[in-house]
């Protein structure tokens, strides 16, 4: 089996095409038709990608990725929507899909696509500085080979590090990457560092009046 793909549609016929199209390449397939059922559905547990529909029943797909991109952020997700305007495919990619494919739409390219996507995550490296070891895939950090609990900032914010080994990294930097905005007055920047800290990441340096910098 390739992965699972999760399908927020309801419209049953495109569901029963990318259905049989998909299963005949390998992946699992699990179909929803309203944002509730998807949301507990996902909750449950974590698919490899995400097709979502904008128009549903109960409310609109972007909610939904929005909702997915904040909880599970290494789901990848890809738009399907009869909204093929421009604006529209630059709202959904601004959003956080990974990818737009307004209706109608090919189920061979929708394959291909998936497929694109697979191996992409499939090429996702696992980061190592030192003792410690991050899965970019499964969200797993280890130090010294045991188990750390990060919350998602958490680990975005070492991800970060990692990638950025050695260099000086402003404060406004890491909230702007990080946080998605610059407030140099915020303590939440100070409080992740510290529990990072406490919890055994003694690579952080404290570079006074500028920011951080992650040393091996």
């Amino acid at each position: 089996m390739k992965g699972t793909v999760y399908v927020l549609e309801d419209d049953q016929s495109i569901c029963g095409l990318i259905k049989v199209s998909l299963e005949l390449n390998g992946f699992q397939l699990k179909t929803f038709s309203s944002c509730r059922e998807f949301l507990e559905g996902i909750n449950a547990a974590r698919p490899d990608v995400a097709l979502l529909d904008i128009m549903l029943p109960d409310g609109s797909g972007l909610d939904v990725l929005k909702a997915i991109k904040l909880k599970y952020p290494d789901v990848w997700c890809i738009m399907l929507s009869a909204l093929g305007k421009e604006e529209d495919r630059v709202n959904g990619l601004n959003l956080g899909a990974d990818d737009y494919m307004p209706k109608p739409f090919s189920v061979l390219e929708l394959t291909a696509r998936v497929n694109g996507v697979m191996r992409r995550k499939s090429r996702l490296t696992q980061l190592v500085c030192g003792d410690i070891s991050l899965d970019e895939e499964t969200m797993q950090v280890t130090l010294g080979g045991s188990p750390l609990s990060l919350n998602r900032k958490e680990f975005e914010l070492l991800r970060f590090f990692m990638k950025n080994v050695g260099k000086v990294l402003t404060r406004d930097t890491l909230l702007t990457e990080i946080w998605g905005y610059e407030a140099g007055e915020t303590r939440t920047l100070d409080n992740h560092i510290a529990r990072l800290r406490k919890l055994g990441i003694s690579n952080l340096e404290t570079v006074f009046g500028v920011g951080y910098k992650f040393t091996v």
